[in-house]
């Protein structure tokens, strides 16, 4: 297992693919680590370094007092590039790794070749619905993280999916059971308090953004408004709900791979 230290604790983050490629950097959602990506691998790693990192308050990095801000998340991804020499990196992102990559975009461009948003808003939710469930999760601790993973396979995943897939689905499930309470609670107010909406249009890396015709927690219309207010982004869409990087998986990867590798 690899880390680079921050002022506060380690973060950890897996490098794969050929040394000499350009890199790759791909952001987890809200409540999974680092192997929510391992689907993507095997193709990204054909023409990729790829880096991956559990964010702060995930999987085996650092868990710190909250709350977190996305500023502090991004600071984070700045220092995990600054650790391992890279300048500059291509960053594909989902959900709250969508919010992270917003935020790098807008306030470090110069970091960025190109940027893939993937299920995610300008604005995710309102404080009625994230409070709740930061009182929950820090009153119930482990028990809280449970019932989140049980109600979230209808949110992540579409019923046919998880129908079909059942020990795929359950895989990625068990990374939220597994968070940290307390680094999940100071993660859900970082979403709860980032709007980037007002700000979009200064993002100038070249952009593809993605959505799930199914998503409920980032429906489509958040995504279009993404495209619309970042100049020459491109918009995808699959039949997916939540996480369609493991759901649409080939296809989601071929698009990816298809903006990234674009002259």
């Amino acid at each position: 297992m690899a880390f680079i230290q921050l002022a506060e604790g380690e973060l950890h983050y897996q490098l794969n693919g050929p040394v000499d490629a350009p890199v790759l950097l791909l952001s987890n959602s809200l409540g999974t680590d680092l192997h929510m990506w391992d689907i993507q691998i095997p193709a990204f790693t054909e023409h990729f370094r790829v880096l991956r990192f559990d964010t702060r308050g995930h999987g085996k990095s650092l868990v710190t007092e909250g709350p977190y801000s996305i500023e502090q998340l991004g600071h984070d991804v700045i220092a995990l590039l600054d650790a391992l020499g890279i300048q500059r990196a291509h960053f594909c992102g989902l959900s709250m790794g969508g919010l992270i990559g917003q935020w790098l975009g807008i306030n470090a461009g110069e970091r960025l070749h190109r940027l893939v948003i993937c299920n995610s808003a300008a604005k995710i939710g309102t404080p009625e619905v994230w409070n709740p469930r930061i009182e929950t999760v820090l009153r119930d601790g482990a028990a809280a993280m449970v019932a989140l993973r049980d109600a979230s396979i209808a949110r992540w995943f579409t019923a046919d999916f998880a129908a079909a897939n059942p020990h795929q689905a359950k895989q990625i499930t068990d990374m939220l059971a597994a968070t940290n309470p307390q680094g999940y609670a100071a993660n859900c107010a970082a979403v709860r308090d980032a709007d980037f909406r007002e700000q979009l249009s200064s993002i100038k890396a070249p952009t593809l953004v993605i959505a799930g015709s199914e998503d409920a927690v980032t429906p489509p219309t958040g995504s279009h408004l993404i495209q619309a207010q970042v100049q020459g982004a491109e918009y995808a869409e699959f039949y997916a709900a939540h996480l369609s990087s493991v759901q649409a998986g080939a296809a989601f990867s071929q698009r990816v791979l298809e903006f990234l590798l674009a002259r």
